[in-house]
């Protein structure tokens, strides 16, 4: 199944949180967090202002995204747990410094 969100709304999936801390403590599974970093699985057009124009959204499918504990909607599509959100839910999206200077 494939689905298309509306207006501003993304489509995340979580990034699994790590298993070990810095100093290799195992966390077990009842003290982990949720994550709150994921992948973006889809977006929708953009939003509208007042004058009826579209505004598309920053984000694209694909990009590491950082947004709120208590952000979006959990849903289960195929059998996948996925957040669905509006734009603005998202605080920042992360990308990896290490390959930018590999490719200068």
């Amino acid at each position: 199944m494939e689905f298309r969100p509306l207006h501003d709304r993304v489509v995340v999936k979580r990034i699994d949180a790590e298993e070990k801390t810095a100093g290799g403590i195992i966390i077990p599974d009842t003290a982990k967090e949720k994550p709150s970093q994921g992948e973006v699985i889809a977006v929708g057009p953009g939003g509208r202002d007042e004058s009826g124009k579209l505004i598309p959204i920053d984000v694209l499918v694909g990009d590491r995204v950082l947004f709120g504990k208590w952000s979006g909607t959990e849903v289960k599509i195929d059998g996948q747990e996925l957040l669905i959100m509006k734009e603005s839910d998202i605080l920042g999206v992360l990308t990896d410094a290490s390959a930018k200077k590999k490719a200068a």
